[in-house]
């Protein structure tokens, strides 16, 4: 099978995929039923730690040592995902759907609590962490400072949707804001990731990106002449809008 045949065998799938997708009601409950058991455990896992005092200086580093693995192990993710073109399995129309995203950039307008409940659908992987954190915590086996940082990973691993959210929609003081302390990405760091190729797959802050980008260079293969050529013939709505 040449090049030729090989891109139009995976358009095919893509296609097919995302009639999936559409058509099986299954699909699109998995993202509401994902968002409600990810915050619902959240909340929990708050419950479970208010108790743990740890001294403001701890709680400092708690909340910024979650803040970089949250960025990088979301952007770690984000990458394996923009180089899946996995569309026959059972998960292929979630992995379809989530390549409409370079396709369609603009995101409808939500206010900013239903936009980290909806987003929150998409992080499949954050239910199972978040059950091993409620699962170490609950039984003692880390040490309370370590509870804190598990506990502000899970909650910053939404947020860093809300931040990507940031980028392909108006504006807001409070998101001007912090972009201003470096807390959120800015729109032209993330611009990068759409304009280039295979760079910038970080999406809270953009501070690990750098070494991101190392790792992409090393062990992936892009997504400007792969996956975002798979949708080329859909002609489907795009997801941004869910």
């Amino acid at each position: 099978m040449d090049q030729e045949q090989a891109l139009e065998l995976k358009q095919r799938e893509f296609n097919e995929a995302m009639e999936r997708y559409e058509k099986v009601p299954v699909y699109k409950v998995i993202y509401k039923a994902v968002s409600v058991v990810n915050v619902s455990l959240q909340i929990y896992l708050l419950y479970l730690v208010h108790p743990l005092s740890i001294g403001l200086p701890l709680q400092i580093f708690s909340f910024f040592a979650a803040y970089l693995a949250a960025d990088f192990l979301n952007g770690l993710v984000h990458l394996f995902m923009d180089g899946n073109d996995d569309y026959t399995s059972p998960a292929g129309p979630l992995v379809a759907a989530f390549h409409l995203h370079h396709r369609t950039p603009l995101y409808k307008k939500n206010n900013i609590l239903l936009v980290y409940f909806n987003e929150t659908g998409a992080k499949n992987w954050l239910v199972g962490y978040l059950l091993l954190a409620v699962l170490l915590i609950r039984t003692a086996a880390v040490p309370p400072v370590l509870s804190w940082i598990m506990v502000y990973f899970g909650i910053l691993s939404s947020v860093a949707e809300v931040s990507h959210y940031s980028c392909h929609v108006t504006d807001s003081r409070i998101v001007q804001y912090l972009r201003y302390l470096g807390l959120f990405l800015t729109k032209k760091h993330h611009g990068q990731h759409h304009i280039s190729d295979n760079v910038n797959y970080a999406f809270l802050n953009g501070f690990t990106d750098p070494l991101l980008n190392m790792i992409a260079r090393r062990f992936s293969r892009g997504y400007k002449n792969r996956t975002d050529r798979h949708y080329a013939t859909y002609t489907g709505a795009g997801t941004a809008n869910r």
